[in-house]
């Protein structure tokens, strides 16, 4: 059997925060340091992100595109066999946050969490796609649930600490979710990953493990893309690479390559290292921000929604993770 993509859907907060109010309110709180007008939306490209709802929490935006999903299918959520949820957001440490996702929807079939970092979803698919392959399950509920706005740092010392947090002022929260089906034709063809863990200090949220079980100090996203993008480029390009020789294909033969992103310059720094085509892309960072591991599931919704991509036609999934992660998957839908 094979592990087809039959729904996706994303779900975003309706409250919009943009740059300039980030800069405002870094400002507004950190008595010793103004940052530079316009340095987030110049820096980054982005303009606006999404901020949930200070009582909601990582699960309930998951379930909400979950939802859709189940709708655009038109079943309920006794239908599903299992449900992974995948996200570098949890709602707490333990049990997973899965089960707190499938008691919201009304599903009572096996679930576990899969982290890792921005890949989380990505892995998750990877995990649908093995246990729907080996005959274990038929249709699996992947799922993510995103709330980084919990962990940005807004009062900072000076420009160093500004620096080390600016990663974080990326960040948007949102929720996405795929239905992934037994089928006897198409479905995930190609998959790929891999892993540099020497560069893991790259991008941390330290807080809550055996480290720092409890220093609230430790509770805020730091980041440097300067390393991110040096790690890439060192280790990155050839999975991807590999994936297009193995298969025989190029990246015009495929609709919509969705890349996860960080930054507007990130970003083309990887379409150009990769040789993507730009009209293959779907952008949305600018409005939308980082969603992390909901990056890639909002970027095929997005596709489906503007008519970009439909049933038979093969879509990318390319993944970085703080770049210690990559992964790549190839699906016809």
């Amino acid at each position: 059997m094979r592990a087809r993509i039959t729904a996706v859907a994303a779900h975003l907060p309706p409250r919009v925060v943009t740059s300039a109010e980030v800069e405002a309110r870094v400002a507004a709180e950190s008595p010793g340091y103004r940052p530079h007008p316009t340095i987030v939306e110049r820096m980054t490209g982005i303009r606006a992100r999404h901020v949930m709802d200070d009582g909601e929490q990582a699960s309930d935006l998951a379930v909400a595109a979950a939802r859709r999903v189940l709708d655009q299918r038109g079943i309920g959520a006794d239908a599903v066999d299992l449900l992974i949820f995948g996200s570098a957001s949890q709602d707490l440490i333990e049990p997973a946050t899965a089960h707190i996702a499938a008691a919201k929807l009304g599903a009572s079939c096996p679930v576990f969490d899969v982290k890792n970092a921005c890949n989380s979803f990505l892995n998750g698919l990877q995990m649908a796609d093995a246990l729907i392959r080996t005959g274990q399950h038929e249709r699996v509920l992947v799922c993510t649930g995103e709330s980084p706005s919990r962990a940005i740092r807004w009062t900072v010392r000076d420009r160093a600490q500004f620096a080390d947090a600016f990663a974080g002022y990326t960040l948007s929260d949102g929720g996405a979710a795929m239905l992934v089906e037994a089928a006897t034709d198409g479905g995930i063809f190609y998959r790929d990953f891999a892993a540099v863990s020497s560069a893991w200090e790259i991008g941390t949220l330290p807080a809550g493990g055996s480290m720092h079980p409890r220093d609230p100090e430790y509770a805020y996203f730091k980041g440097d893309g300067r390393r991110l993008k040096e790690a890439f480029l060192a280790a990155g390009p050839e999975i991807f690479a590999n994936a297009l020789t193995k298969t025989g294909l190029t990246w015009d033969d495929f609709a919509v390559v969705a890349v996860h992103q960080v930054t507007l310059p990130y970003l083309e720094v990887l379409r150009a290292t990769l040789g993507v085509p730009s009209d293959r892309l779907v952008v949305t960072l600018p409005e939308h921000g980082n969603v992390a591991s909901a990056s890639l599931p909002l970027q095929l919704a997005t596709a489906i929604a503007d008519g970009r991509c439909r049933p038979g036609d093969r879509v990318a999934l390319v993944g970085l993770a703080g770049g210690v992660s990559l992964g790549v998957l190839f699906a016809e839908l």
